[in-house]
């Protein structure tokens, strides 16, 4: 599929093949919320990072557009990008880089084609809106992910009980439920807590208006670029923090029928070394965090710094892949379908913390149907399956790991044992 990007109505960039056009000035096409943004930081968005942001919204837009089952495997696309930049020598430098990214996020053969651009009437027009503001700045110190899910609630705890660091806390969220009310209500929270303010979060919404493939595997990459434009107006190295456990970090599926749609590799530690060289190419000063990179979800909710505040609020936070499923028997409400990785990750985290999970969860039992027990099926298949003699070398099944493999293949013994003891406790009860 070729996807030609286009992001002022004066682009009128026409190739010889067929295309598919983007138009990010028209919310019919593309519909977004980045550019009404009015908290005031230091400085101005450099133009490279105004450049990765857009090159994410147009991945991600191909994405949503290009349909798995239409691949000759099934899964596998062949994307090509069409996408004017501001700073085309940068990324003509960080073109291999990029391409190979994002290849490995998603499972495609993506190309890019740039060709240069000059600031356009809206931006200028934003920043002369940004320049006259009197509202007065406000300077962070380092920027948090923050997706309503509860391994960011724990980081963001973390931080906020262990540093005396102005945190600026970045989230994303597209269309249907599951996602901003969940941030919503976790950001009073804090703000009530921590005697912060409503400008320490920014949330931003994006949205592909005809798109409707759902396995979206690059939506993390436009959600950390919302963040790293946020940062670069800082114009100083920060820290960019990624809470997740390491345990889902490494994307080891539990029977190789799950190396599809609910596999992410948003953390994974190929992932963040490529995306951090892209940073470095590109010239924007900012440091890729997970500080939970060795911890399974259940390590950190035992070690979470406010054990009460995390406690009383569990159910304040939303760990589903598909949280708006319910949609389709006219539930009103998002909650947990209970039987995807993530959740039954998060429940067996629960359970090994010791806390009481009063959380809703749609089929948690498994007996809701085909697509729940094919997935208990899977997951005690895994476990039987697995050997912690070969662990060592299982943790390189979904991408090279050069550094760290003890750490790694310790990590991923804990986090099978969390899960193992949360299905046979499962299957007692049941």
């Amino acid at each position: 599929m070729n996807i030609v990007c286009r992001i002022d109505k004066t682009d009128t960039f026409k190739p010889t093949e067929q295309v598919t056009y983007i138009d990010f000035f028209d919310p019919n096409s593309f519909s977004y919320t980045f550019w009404d943004n009015r908290n005031k930081l230091p400085y101005w968005y450099s133009q490279q990072a105004i450049d990765l942001l857009y090159i994410s919204l147009g991945v991600f837009a191909a994405d949503r557009l290009c349909l798995r089952n239409n691949a000759m495997d099934g899964w596998s696309r062949e994307l090509k990008i069409y996408i004017p930049v501001l700073e085309y020598d940068m990324w003509k430098q960080a073109k291999k880089t990029l391409e190979e990214m994002l290849g490995f996020l998603s499972g495609d053969k993506w190309t890019f084609v740039f060709r240069k651009r000059e600031q356009t009437e809206n931006e200028k027009v934003k920043h002369e809106k940004w320049k006259k503001s009197k509202q007065q700045e406000k300077d962070y110190e380092q920027l948090c992910m923050f997706s309503g899910g509860l391994d960011s609630f724990i980081g963001a705890i973390d931080l906020l009980e262990n540093e005396n660091k102005n945190t600026l806390f970045v989230s994303h969220y597209g269309g249907g439920k599951g996602t901003k009310e969940f941030q919503d209500i976790l950001k009073v929270k804090f703000i009530n807590q921590y005697s912060l303010e409503s400008r320490d979060f920014h949330q931003y919404y994006a949205k592909v208006v005809s798109g409707v493939e759902d396995t979206t595997r690059t939506r993390s990459f436009m959600f950390f670029s919302h963040a790293i434009a946020v940062a670069s107006c800082l114009k100083k190295s920060v820290d960019l923090i990624i809470p997740e456990n390491g345990f889902i970090s490494l994307n080891i599926p539990s029977t190789f029928s799950r190396m599809g749609t609910s596999s992410t590799r948003t953390t994974h530690p190929h992932y963040m070394s490529l995306f951090q060289k892209l940073l470095e190419i590109i010239d924007i000063p900012v440091r890729l965090v997970n500080p939970y990179q060795f911890k399974t979800k259940g390590e950190m909710l035992l070690e979470c710094r406010n054990q009460t505040f995390v406690k009383n609020n569990l159910t304040n936070t939303m760990s589903c892949s598909h949280p708006d499923i319910g949609r389709m028997q006219k539930e009103t409400e998002a909650r947990h379908c209970g039987y995807c990785l993530p959740c039954v990750i998060r429940q067996a985290a629960i359970l090994r913390a010791g806390m009481t999970d009063k959380s809703s969860y749609r089929d948690n039992k498994f007996t809701g149907g085909k697509v729940s027990r094919t997935n208990l099926n899977s997951y005690l298949l895994g476990i039987r399956r697995f050997d912690s003699k070969y662990a060592f070398m299982t943790i390189q099944s979904s991408g090279s790991i050069t550094n760290n493999i003890m750490d790694y293949t310790n990590l991923y013994i804990r986090g099978m044992n969390e899960l193992k003891t949360y299905l046979e406790a499962l299957n007692d009860e049941v």
